[in-house]
């Protein structure tokens, strides 16, 4: 009876929820907005990883969908940024993430079935 109960209720929310997101989707900047397209990606690239049987694999692709949106979020930071610390952060993010996305690329190219 309880499952049953909040099986409705959550059912019940989720149109009053979606209204809400939709709506607040609408008074995003440019910036907000490619935010959180690149965090859409990552959330759907992580959890295809995550369905890999192979634990290396799904280790390899989930990381891979995190550091690619380090990197976009980077890019972000480099495109609407403006404090200086933060951009020299975002410049060393991308070298040193996009090194290890190259070496897992690699690795899942090579181990993949």
């Amino acid at each position: 009876m309880k499952t049953t109960a909040a099986l409705l209720l959550a059912c019940l929310a989720t149109p009053a929820f979606a209204a809400e997101m939709s709506h607040s989707n609408g008074d995003m900047t440019p910036m907000q907005h490619e935010y959180m397209m690149s965090m859409e990606t990552m959330q759907k690239s992580m959890h295809e990883g995550g369905m890999e049987k192979d634990a290396d694999v799904a280790f390899a692709k989930g990381m891979l969908a995190h550091h690619k949106a380090a990197v976009d979020m980077a890019k972000i930071e480099l495109k609407y940024g403006k404090d200086a610390e933060m951009r020299k952060l975002a410049e060393e993010i991308i070298k040193a993430q996009q090194a290890e996305i190259d070496q897992m690329e690699a690795w899942v190219k090579k181990h993949q079935k």
